[in-house]
């Protein structure tokens, strides 16, 4: 009963007429000559294969979720993920952003970001099976030997093999300086590791023949905490020097959790028994080559909500425009009918325009981070390459946390507008709420994302690149604050902006005196920033709108009523945001723990 139809002409617009992605990818060799009739070709595949092979299988999956066999410790995710994800790989979509040197197709990070957006929205429980993968190719590619990457990287290019990543202990979830897995050397310089993860993703399937696992554990003289965690590949089969599987390596899937939502992912609580792995990268320095896995699926993350933001909404609307409740307060709409579609409701517009205006500015951010991540990779000034780097370093915690409950929020009005039905599986509306939740947890909780932003990414270099970002939206403000068709935009953003700067400026000072006025803070504060991101980005597409009002296009149309709606219904939060931030510890930490 649900529909998902890609939303290609809203990435069309984002990438050739927000972002001008050509003329930017001209200035990075490895993909000057990528047009734009190649990447609207290659999205338009990609969108079919979301929609028509995906899509069917999202629903069914969820109900029917994974099987483990315990004696031979086998998963078996549902009916017709193997068959769908042998058809990803004949496609070619493993490769597609990955360096050609070892099979891929060398495309930008941005139209590999587009791909995954309708891959999340047709089927996230699916998607998650390849997209971490991704996320163990890069650690690799950064960090790998010579002969790790000849070994394991072609074989993850292709999808041939997929890879996780393990991280998490019983004990311990984001504090990963207190894991107690153990790597212990040996002869040959490879390393025997013992010790259980748990919630870790796609970590046991029958889809390929083998796994790649990215396992972080301690060596037997490593220092306390942080500081002593190496990183270690530890494959499901041992690979041979040739690159064929070999035996069975030492390491197996337990059980697998029983969870809220992603039914149909295998999240397995993984055993490790003298399992073999080879060091990645330097002892003791694992946390670090693992960071850049765990940068790549806090992006992907947040594209994980964005594209349940945009497949809720799409059904949200189809049902809007044909449930029939009541009639509208201002009179009969639908005369030849007995009651008015429930779309002429204005608290039921609410609901879908957050959604729709979530989606829409989430998209336009994820684009321009995922392209700040091309330019970091590829640009040969090293000036504009550390700039894009240390915004998509800012971007990062925003999009994972801001998306992410954004996508909780739209997710749940968009059931709301079904009514009794949206409580329904069949509807498939409520499984949008629940695989939502997770988003907000996994690859760092949101707060944990909150603290990251305040304390590292702002306060951490006194609002370096904080500032550069702000310059932007400063130069933006100036150019179009002429113009009297913006006004209702850039009056709004140029006043957050103004009180950013001061509610960081206050906060950085407060923060001096006691520290955990930015642990108090933090949540509200990348709420506030996040809107900022958003405005700056409406404001963008608002003009880019009022200049096509004439070209008769319903397009630019639908997109300008969105913007003023953001700016009119949702930016307002800020005001409450700003004033909680400001609040304080005090309200938090006064009251004695006993009286809990």
């Amino acid at each position: 009963m649900p529909q998902y139809n890609p939303p290609l002409r809203d990435m069309q617009f984002v990438l050739h007429e927000l972002l001008d992605i050509g003329s930017v990818l001209k200035e990075l060799p490895p993909h000057a000559d990528t047009d734009a009739d190649t990447i609207n070709a290659v999205l338009e595949e990609g969108g079919k294969f979301a929609a028509e092979v995906l899509f069917p299988l999202n629903l069914s999956g969820d109900a029917e979720g994974c099987t483990l066999d315990k004696t031979t410790h086998e998963v078996t995710p549902p009916k017709g993920f193997k068959q769908a994800y042998a058809q990803y790989v004949e496609g070619g979509w493993p490769a597609l952003s990955c360096d050609p040197e070892y099979g891929g197709q060398g495309l930008p990070h941005t139209v590999n970001q587009c791909f995954y957006e309708m891959l999340n929205s047709a089927n996230q429980a699916w998607t998650m099976y390849p997209g971490l993968s991704h996320g163990a190719y890069e650690a690799l590619h950064a960090h790998g030997t010579p002969e790790q990457k000849a070994l394991y990287l072609p074989k993850l290019v292709s999808g041939e093999w997929t890879g996780t990543m393990c991280l998490t202990e019983p004990h311990c979830g984001t504090d990963l300086g207190m894991l107690r897995t153990k790597a212990e050397p040996q002869a040959d310089g490879s390393y025997r590791i013992t010790g259980q993860k748990i919630f870790i993703s796609a970590g046991e399937h029958d889809m390929v023949p083998n796994i790649v696992h990215l396992v972080l554990a301690r060596l037997p003289d490593a220092p306390a905490g942080s500081k002593g965690i190496s990183l270690f590949i530890v494959p499901k089969f041992l690979v041979n020097a040739d690159g064929s599987v070999g035996a069975r390596n030492g390491i197996h899937c337990g059980a697998l959790e029983h969870k809220m939502g992603i039914h149909a992912n295998a999240t397995c609580q993984m055993i490790l028994d003298g399992a073999v792995g080879t060091l990645v990268g330097e002892p003791n320095k694992g946390l670090q080559a693992m960071f850049v896995m765990m940068n790549a699926a806090r992006l992907g993350v947040g594209n994980q909500s964005l594209g349940l933001t945009e497949v809720a909404y799409q059904n949200a609307v189809a049902y809007a425009k044909d449930r029939l409740q009541m009639r509208a307060l201002s009179g009969p709409k639908a005369t030849d009918k007995p009651a008015d579609p429930i779309i002429v409701h204005p608290d039921v517009r609410k609901m879908l325009l957050t959604a729709r205006a979530f989606a829409e500015g989430g998209r336009a951010l994820a684009c321009y981070t995922a392209l700040q991540l091309d330019i970091e990779l590829n640009h040969p000034d090293e000036d504009a390459r550390r700039a894009a780097a240390d915004e998509t370093a800012l971007l990062t915690p925003i999009i994972k946390a801001f998306l992410t409950d954004n996508g909780w929020l739209a997710t749940s009005h968009c059931m709301q507008v079904f009514g009794g039905h949206g409580f329904i599986h069949e509807w498939g509306m409520e499984q949008y709420v629940r695989d939502a939740r997770i988003n907000m947890i996994y690859e760092g909780t949101n707060t944990i994302q909150s603290l990251d932003l305040l304390g590292r990414k702002v306060l951490g270099d006194n609002g370096k690149k904080l500032k550069a970002f702000g310059r932007k939206i400063a130069e933006f403000v100036e150019e179009e604050g002429v113009r009297e068709d913006m006004q209702e935009f850039i009056n709004p953003l140029a006043d957050l902006g103004d009180k950013v700067t001061k509610l960081t400026m206050e906060i950085g000072m407060k923060a001096m005196a006691n520290p955990d006025e930015v642990g108090s803070a933090a949540v509200d504060y990348l709420r506030v920033v996040g809107h900022l991101t958003f405005a700056y980005f409406f404001a963008r597409m608002a003009r880019l709108a009022l200049d096509k009002q004439g070209s008769g296009d319903p397009f630019y149309t639908a997109k300008l009523h969105t913007a003023r709606f953001y700016f009119a219904k949702l930016l307002p939060e800020t005001a409450t945001l700003i004033r909680t931030a400001r609040a304080g510890v005090a309200p938090l930490m006064a009251m004695d723990e006993a009286l809990f």
